[in-house]
């Protein structure tokens, strides 16, 4: 099993996404993302702890709608209807590294089991499997820091080259869990300092 442990990244060249890091100092700790291909299946644990509230994190990884806007080389996240607490959602693409490029074009539900899980499943596409889970673990007060965790299994299609697959799902789902995770700390940021907010 792979890990990529305290991500401070300088410069480089999703649903899956990247061709590299580009990092900066952030103030998540805990974070770690690890990998373990078996077959042309790629398995992946990510964590992190983050300082901020349920409410901000559980509203961030359900505004499918804006994804493109803070998830890196995902270009289209759309909300095409829910089924009971199902969330159907349309979303493209591209993983990469160096050379290689993997177009990502799916349709997947997100089945929604608040306040603490959310589950992926593939419904369509050009991967031949996505299946994934978010949990979000309280602290025992308040004031406790919270664990956010995805694991999920990832398969293309197509076989991926053998030196190159796990490598491009491992950058990838390390960058995409990233954005994520920078954008929750940035929308409680926000949150904090609005008017009304305690700073």
């Amino acid at each position: 099993m792979t890990q990529v442990r305290g991500l401070r990244f300088v410069t480089c060249a999703g649903l899956m996404a990247l061709a590299g890091f580009c990092g900066s100092v952030h103030a998540a700790s805990d974070f770690s993302v690890k990998t373990e291909k078996r077959g042309d299946e790629v398995l992946v644990e990510a964590r992190a702890t983050l300082a901020v509230s349920l409410a901000v994190i559980w509203r961030t990884l359900t505004d499918y709608n804006s994804f493109p806007g803070f998830i890196s080389g995902m270009s289209k996240s759309r909300l095409v209807e829910y089924r009971n607490t199902a969330a159907i959602v349309e979303q493209v693409g591209e993983a990469g590294f160096l050379i290689f490029s993997l177009p990502i074009d799916v349709t997947v539900e997100s089945l929604e089991l608040p306040p603490h899980v959310i589950e992926v499943r593939l419904l369509k596409g050009n991967l031949k499997k996505l299946d994934g889970r978010y949990e979000i673990e309280e602290g025992a007060t308040p004031a406790d820091p919270i664990v956010l965790r995805w694991s999920g299994t990832v398969e293309p299609e197509k076989p991926l080259p053998a030196l190159v697959g796990e490598l491009v799902m491992r950058r990838s789902v390390t960058r995409q869990f990233r954005d994520m995770v920078d954008e929750i700390e940035r929308r409680s940021a926000q949150a904090a300092g609005a008017p009304g907010h305690a700073k």
